[in-house]
Formats: C-alpha cells, sequence, structure tokens
C-alpha cells in the first residue's frame, strides 16, 4: 500500500493503530475457516468519525474496506481477499447505554456479545441471541452476520433485536437506520436490510438493541440415545408438542465421541446421540415444560439427567460447547456447513446425510441446533489431499441438494462470505441475485465494502 495514503490513515487513527507490518497483517489475514487473505493494512478506529474519514478516503482512491470483528466468522466473511484495509473495531467496544425503562441497550460494534449479555443481565434484562463463540464474537459481527445459537429456538436470532443503528456508507456518509422506540414504518427498514449483509453495503458502528425481562429459572436436561434416528425423532416429537425449548441442541455419535473425548466425559454405554434440551421463565413454568418433555423422550432415551443448578447446567453445556473444535481430532480440516431443513424434516435430513457420507466415503459429522432445523453438517476432510478435498466438495454439493429438496436453506447463521460463493445459485434465482447486486451497487456503487463475499 502506498505511503502516502499510510500517512493519511495514521493521520486519522494514529500511528499505534496502523499496522503495515507482516506479523501485524498476519493476525487479520483469517477467521474460523482459515482461509487467508492478506491485508495491505490494518487500521483500528476509535470513533465513527475516524470510520467516516477512513472511508471516504477508501472511496476516492477505491481500496477495498472490510470490516471485521473478532475474526470468529465461518464463512470466510472476514478474510481480506482482495488485499486493502482491515476495519477493525476492537477499540470501539463500549456500552454505551443501558436503558432499563425502555429495555433497550446501545452498543458500538466491538462489545463482546458476554460481556454485553452479563452487563444486562446484572439490571434483570436479557439479551438472548447465544452463538456458540460468544465468549469472543462481538455485536458487530453478530449484526454482519444475522448470527443465532443455541437459544434462537425460543428467542430468535441477532435481526429480532436490533431495532436501530448508525452505519457509515462507503462514501464516508453517516446513517441512521431503524428507530429506538417498540414501532416504527417511516420509510424502508434499513436496519434490517444492512443485518446479515455482511459488510458489504455499510459498516455499522453503533447498535440499539431491544431486551426482555430475564427469565426467573433456567431447567437443563440432557438426553442420551442408542443413534441419531431416535433422537431426531424425538426433536419432531418436541416441536410438534405444546412445549417449547429455549434450546434443543443435538450431537451425532461421532460429534459425541470427540467431544467427550476432548472434556474427559464418560459416555453412558451404547450411547450413539445426544440432545440438551433447556427450559425457561417462572419455576413453575420452566418446571412444567420439562416435565412434558421428559414425559416425550424417556422411553427412547438410554439416560437422561437434568438440574436447576446454574453450576451444574454449565457442566453439562461443556460437552456440547467442546464439540466443534473437538472435529479436529478426526481430521486436519472440515468443510462445515449450517444448513437448515423444516424441524419436521430433521430425521429425514439426518438419514440423507448418512447417505451421502457413504456414497462419497466421507466422514460426514453433524451437531447443531436441531429445534430449528438448524444442523451444522462437517464434512471432515484434508486440505492437504487434492483427491480428498475434492471428494467432500462434491459431498458438500450434494448436502445442499438434499436441503433444498426438504425444503430448507443452504445457510442459517454463518452467512455465505466465500465459501458458499458456488452454491448460492442452487437457492436464489438469477433474477433473485441480480436484484440483490443491484441494491449492493446503490449501497457501494465502487464496489469497495468487503468485495468479492457474498456474489459469484
Amino acid at each position: 500500500m502506498e505511503q502516502r495514503l499510510l500517512e493519511a490513515l495514521k493521520d486519522i487513527s494514529g500511528n499505534e493503530n496502523v499496522a503495515t507490518d507482516e506479523t501485524g497483517l498476519l493476525a487479520y489475514a483469517y477467521d474460523a475457516t482459515r482461509l487467508k487473505g492478506t491485508p495491505g493494512a490494518v487500521v483500528r478506529p476509535g470513533s465513527e468519525e475516524e470510520v467516516s474519514k477512513i472511508l471516504s478516503l477508501a472511496s476516492e482512491r477505491e481500496i477495498p474496506v472490510v470490516p471485521r470483528g473478532a475474526g470468529s466468522g465461518l464463512s470466510g466473511g472476514a478474510v481480506p481477499c482482495r488485499g486493502g484495509i482491515v476495519l477493525s473495531f476492537e477499540r470501539m467496544n463500549r456500552i454505551i447505554s443501558i436503558d432499563t425503562k425502555n429495555r433497550i441497550v446501545t452498543v458500538q460494534p466491538g462489545v463482546v456479545t458476554a460481556d454485553l449479555q452479563a452487563a444486562v443481565e446484572e439490571k434483570g434484562l436479557f439479551y438472548p441471541p447465544d452463538p456458540g463463540s460468544l465468549a469472543f464474537c462481538t455485536i458487530g459481527g453478530n449484526v454482519a452476520e444475522n448470527a443465532g445459537g443455541m437459544r434462537a429456538l425460543k428467542y430468535g436470532v441477532t435481526r429480532d433485536y436490533v431495532i436501530g443503528l448508525r452505519a457509515v456508507l462507503p462514501s464516508g456518509e453517516i446513517i441512521r437506520a431503524g428507530v429506538k422506540t417498540a414501532k416504527g414504518v417511516v420509510g424502508y427498514d434499513l436496519a434490517r436490510l444492512i443485518v446479515g449483509s455482511e459488510g458489504t453495503l455499510a459498516v455499522v458502528t453503533e447498535i440499539t438493541l431491544r431486551l426482555i425481562p430475564l427469565p426467573e429459572k433456567v431447567i437443563t436436561m440432557t438426553a442420551f440415545f442408542a443413534g441419531v434416528r431416535d433422537a431426531g425423532e424425538v426433536v419432531a416429537a418436541i416441536m410438534a408438542s405444546p412445549f417449547t425449548p429455549r434450546c434443543l441442541e443435538f450431537l451425532d455419535s461421532d460429534a459425541l465421541g470427540a467431544g467427550a473425548r476432548k472434556i474427559g466425559y464418560a459416555l453412558p454405554e451404547g450411547a450413539g446421540a445426544f440432545l440438551l434440551i433447556e427450559t425457561d421463565g417462572s419455576l413453575d413454568e420452566a418446571a412444567r415444560q420439562m416435565n412434558g418433555i421428559h414425559a416425550l423422550l424417556k422411553n427412547k432415551a438410554l439416560q437422561t439427567d437434568i438440574t436447576q443448578d446454574k453450576a451444574a447446567s454449565a457442566e453439562l453445556w461443556k460437552l456440547r460447547r467442546s464439540t466443534s473444535q473437538a472435529l479436529f481430532s478426526i481430521a486436519p480440516h472440515k468443510i462445515n456447513e449450517d444448513t437448515v431443513v423444516p424441524v419436521s424434516r430433521v430425521p429425514e435430513a439426518l438419514e440423507g446425510f448418512r447417505e451421502i457420507a457413504s456414497r462419497f466415503a466421507q466422514k460426514i459429522i453433524c451437531f447443531g441446533h436441531a429445534g430449528d432445523g438448524n444442523i451444522h453438517v462437517n464434512v471432515m476432510t484434508d486440505r492437504a489431499d487434492p483427491e480428498r478435498l475434492k471428494a467432500a466438495e462434491e459431498a458438500v454439493s450434494e448436502v445442499f441438494r438434499l436441503v433444498l429438496s426438504l425444503g430448507g436453506t443452504i445457510s442459517g447463521e454463518h452467512g455465505v462470505g466465500l465459501t458458499k460463493l458456488q452454491y448460492i445459485g442452487m437457492e436464489l434465482s438469477a433474477a433473485e441475485i441480480d436484484l440483490q447486486k443491484r441494491i449492493k451497487s446503490v449501497f457501494d456503487p465502487k464496489g469497495i465494502l468487503n468485495p468479492g463475499k457474498i456474489f459469484p
């Protein structure tokens, strides 16, 4: 990157907040996909005004800008695949205000999700979205990808809580989208459009989120099953019942074994699948829901454990939360896809994934948010082995065909980014893709914001 531009960036954000050395750039070249793209510079702005100046400068010189949270994304969305400037929001990490009277919170994009949750819970309020990486992912990244998580089954995803935001357009113009009130229908809902746009339309600098009262009680149950079919049928039965758990998580036999080995968990004999279920509300309501769910599955489960104790619940969650990283004990790489099918068709999907694994001689491991049909399909592979990688990619295509045939979608919460570019045409028509490209061009006529993402 030319020296004059670097000096201009340093003038805006300070010498110490602009990185150009090899080590500094490498730290921002990846996200959780392990894909790589080296930026020309990393800038850590400290204010909306600085973001505006940086984007104005980049637009003038037609330099790519990639907004970045914690780099925990699983679609390559934060990878600077065309170089340019990585805009890292680690300095813009303030909780600006918690308004208990109106049940809203306003934050900067660099706030860590778990820190936000802890802050509002101290005041008796609740921010439900809880992606698996909540201990380190940021609200800005959650907004960019419309993150979901374990509690999305009952409470919804990030978009359901964003009521307003401030953002900077690629031109440097600052806009306010949405409201800070319970209702608002003046003009198009730009806030909902920007949420989930993967940093391709505007750079979000402030977010106002809706909060709800903190549930009085949470009850947690683990249930082990002989196999995937039993677990899948129980999921369908629960979701067809009058009961609504806040979490209904699933692990197949390989995911269960890998997670158990990682944390030293002793599995019941014959365990081939696992469900982790939570209910919440008042003590009576949480108990009523859990008792009803337990009655539906007790004759199919090998073993169940139920607790109302927070520490004991945290221990039960360790098995679920350790799964993703534990899979690397099985293969050096994985293609992690976040498919979603109608919940009634979860058993069919799981059986179909097993058939695809057999047909392509691939190890396919499934876990995820079974209660809303969001199954993370992990095709285990080795990127250093071209033949194995090719077979894995062919298996992924078949997974997507199956999911779409069941009325599902190829991405529930990870986004398109780089990893699903070649598949987007399987779900969206040419007319739909063209319309979205035209929307992109209205926001970003020079194409500088996170280029190379979403659209082939």
